[in-house]
């Protein structure tokens, strides 16, 4: 399985951007998708998750409100619309799938700088 993410930069606090990742797993093998992070010196983190079949999400505390997850089920694409972004957002931003196997697969990661 391969996880193609596209959609890091740099931006101004404030600002938002939209990260996209697609697998090439196969609609009916995912159970679900979503968004990690890791900022230097700092441990990853689950950002935002969502499922495949009913689209039941989750959420870091600290992105309620300002962050979406979302998911094309037809392209196997997950997105995560990130709005009023602050410079403690910044990071590694890392695709993330599990499929109904239990098997867990990662991509490899797009940088999100917020800096003025």
């Amino acid at each position: 399985v391969q996880l193609v993410e596209s959609g890091g930069g740099l931006v101004e606090p404030g600002g938002s951007l939209r990260l996209s990742c697609t697998a090439s797993a196969g609609t009916f093998t995912i159970s679900a998708m979503g968004w990690f992070r890791q900022a230097p010196g700092k441990e990853r983190e689950m950002v935002a998750t969502i499922t495949f079949p009913g689209g039941i999400t989750n959420y870091l505390d600290s992105v309620k409100g300002r962050f979406t997850v979302s998911r094309d089920r037809a392209m196997d694409t997950v997105y995560l619309q990130t709005n009023s972004l602050k410079s403690e957002d910044t990071a590694v931003y890392y695709c993330w799938t599990s499929l109904w196997d239990k098997s867990e697969y990662w991509g490899p990661g797009t940088q999100v700088t917020v800096s003025s």
